[in-house]
């Protein structure tokens, strides 16, 4: 049963995800729209260091990363992270990214608050290097492109790899919410692109 601790972290968690700051701090300090002058429309961090800059995306992206932090770093204080409910605080702070109190359409795909929600879980670290690791392998040993085929592998072997690594069911849950919440919103986005994947020419060269 759910006790009112829990139910408390997870309306904290996805109030704390719903604050845009990808979308907010472009607007107000730059007076640019991310989700108008990006491709994909999508408030996410990325677009912000591409459309209004390293400075505004390193700020941005701190932001991000804290808003899934701080909630998930508090609520394991006093959390039992093997409680299955423990899973659905994990996951609130993205799903509040990726539905947003205010304006459920104007969310985004929720990749640097769910590295934020993962590091939070410290000193619990499997989650979050799984994801570091499969982001990195696909990025620059095995390359996957576009984005939308990159995210969807990197997420799907990460939940993976937390089923099989980490034996709290809390955690197991929230990872596979997480993974739910971060593939949906992809497909939302998904525009018919082909999928390619290869190996960097120096990665070749040294096998032949």
């Amino acid at each position: 049963m759910i006790t009112i601790h829990e139910i408390f972290y997870i309306i904290c968690g996805y109030l704390s995800g719903s604050v845009l700051y990808s979308y907010l701090l472009p607007k107000y300090l730059k007076h640019m729209d991310v989700t108008q002058v990006s491709n994909d429309g999508n408030p996410g961090a990325a677009n912000v260091f591409m459309h209004a800059g390293i400075p505004m995306g390193i700020l941005v992206l701190f932001l991000e990363l804290l808003k899934g932090f701080i909630p998930i770093h508090m609520a394991l204080r006093t959390l039992d992270p093997a409680r299955l409910p423990f899973g659905l605080v994990l996951a609130a702070p993205v799903l509040g990214h990726a539905y947003p109190f205010l304006n459920r359409k104007r969310g985004g795909k929720a990749i640097a608050v769910s590295f934020g929600v993962l590091l939070g879980l410290f000193p619990i670290c499997e989650p979050v290097f799984a994801l570091i690791f499969f982001y990195l392998l696909f990025s620059l040993c095995i390359i996957i492109r576009p984005h939308f085929y990159r995210s969807i592998v990197t997420f799907l072997l990460f939940f993976g790899m937390v089923l099989l690594r980490v034996p709290m069911e809390g955690i197991v849950l929230g990872c596979g919410l997480i993974a739910a919440i971060v593939i949906r919103k992809h497909f939302v986005r998904y525009h018919g692109e082909k999928m390619e994947v290869r190996v960097p020419i120096h990665l070749r060269d040294e096998n032949t």
